[in-house]
């Protein structure tokens, strides 16, 4: 078996990084979701031998692309789908915008639960459809789903409900139960559901990712899936990604809104894809390895220098959410780590609800880089307190 290494720390600053280059000389980026790891050496190679032939003309459909991915979805979550039930798109930001352009309408808009990743805010503001926040409610095992407060917002005032899991920025990966009931508020109200799975591979030991389409037919028939190889293999510059449809009738209604402005993901995003699906799971089994003791090299530090930290460990995803509300640092804990101790994480306010005073960390990184970045943030903390 391939031992793969995770520990090179790669100078990206040279690659038209925008996660190194933001921020420019000095300053540890820890914040959007973009791994500083090497991609799968199978996925390099067959972009090597690709390289090789001297056109890139438009590309043909891959059925065997298709069929790969089939593959994986039922080896790794255990739904069974088929090759037509698959679009093919080049992000799941592009599919949730292209779910609220052919099913959203003005008078019964879109739902969303806070806090969360950014673009669901956006998918709103592109349609100029209302938007209904439903706050996760934040418990001391984690955070948790109001199911009254979800179906009193959802019932009268949506037409979609865009729902992430597992959860960014949270971590959390809902149980069989909390997507049944959500699935059965949405089929109740006439709800379609806009399912966000990006992370659904970066699931960590004691946990299960389960799809929702993947409940009952009547679920699959009102769900659109979002996944992608981005955030498993970490190829997010290559834009591959893939929705999949079971209902016909829905995904139709797709392809006719979406024709002449969703492409499918060019020739080079494709050998990616079809390298990853099918040499690669390996490389992601010791990924996940690695993922999850920098997590637990996080939730320990915390526990021993940053104590006034609010955090729980993420069940899925490589990203912390951190509550630095007690600390009270000025003029808000973003600008704070990034003036104070050199390191830039995402501000919590960018993900709505009750985000303020929180911040999101990307620990998809050599431990090294981890170490430094948090040693920082414990100076700069006990610096001012």
């Amino acid at each position: 078996m391939q031992t793969y290494h995770f520990d090179q720390i790669i100078d990206r600053r040279d690659s038209h990084s925008l996660k190194w280059n933001k921020y420019g000389p000095g300053i540890l980026p820890l914040w959007v979701a973009d791994m500083d790891f090497a991609a799968a050496p199978q996925i390099l190679a067959a972009l090597q031998k690709r390289l090789t032939h001297p056109i890139f003309g438009y590309s043909a459909c891959d059925e065997e692309l298709l069929e790969i991915i089939c593959l994986w979805v039922e080896r790794r979550h255990g739904w069974r789908i088929s090759p037509e039930q698959v679009l093919l798109m080049p992000g799941v930001v592009a599919g949730m915008n292209w779910c609220a352009r052919t099913f959203a309408n003005p008078a019964a808009g879109i739902a969303i639960q806070t806090p969360v990743y950014p673009p669901f805010f956006g998918v709103a503001c592109n349609t100029g459809y209302p938007l209904t926040e439903v706050p996760l409610v934040m418990t001391p095992a984690g955070y948790e789903i109001d199911f009254d407060d979800f179906e009193s917002k959802v019932k009268h005032q949506t037409s979609l409900f865009i729902l992430c899991n597992p959860h960014n920025p949270v971590g959390r990966i809902f149980s069989k139960s909390e997507l049944q009931n959500l699935g059965e508020i949405c089929l109740r109200h006439g709800v379609l559901i806009c399912s966000d799975e990006i992370h659904c591979d970066l699931v960590y030991e004691g946990n299960h990712h389960i799809p929702m389409a993947s409940l009952s037919e009547e679920f699959a028939q009102n769900t659109i899936t979002l996944m992608a190889a981005s955030k498993t293999f970490n190829i997010p510059g290559l834009h591959f990604s893939f929705a999949i449809v079971p209902n016909s009738q829905l995904r139709a209604r797709m392809q006719a809104v979406g024709a002449g402005l969703v492409e499918p993901p060019n020739v080079l995003a494709n050998v990616a894809a079809k390298a990853a699906f099918s040499e690669c799971e390996e490389w992601l089994n010791q990924l996940l390895a690695y993922l999850q003791a920098n997590r637990d090299y996080l939730t320990e530090f915390i526990g021993k220098n940053i104590q006034e930290i609010g955090y729980y460990p993420p069940q899925g995803t490589y990203l912390a959410w951190l509550d630095c509300r007690k600390m009270n640092l000025k003029p808000d804990p973003f600008q704070f780590f990034l003036r104070q101790a050199g390191v830039a994480l995402n501000d919590g306010l960018t993900f709505g609800g009750n985000g303020k005073g929180f911040v999101r960390l990307n620990f998809g990184c050599p431990l090294e880089v981890l170490k430094t970045a948090l040693e920082k943030m414990a100076v700069a903390i006990k610096s001012v307190s």
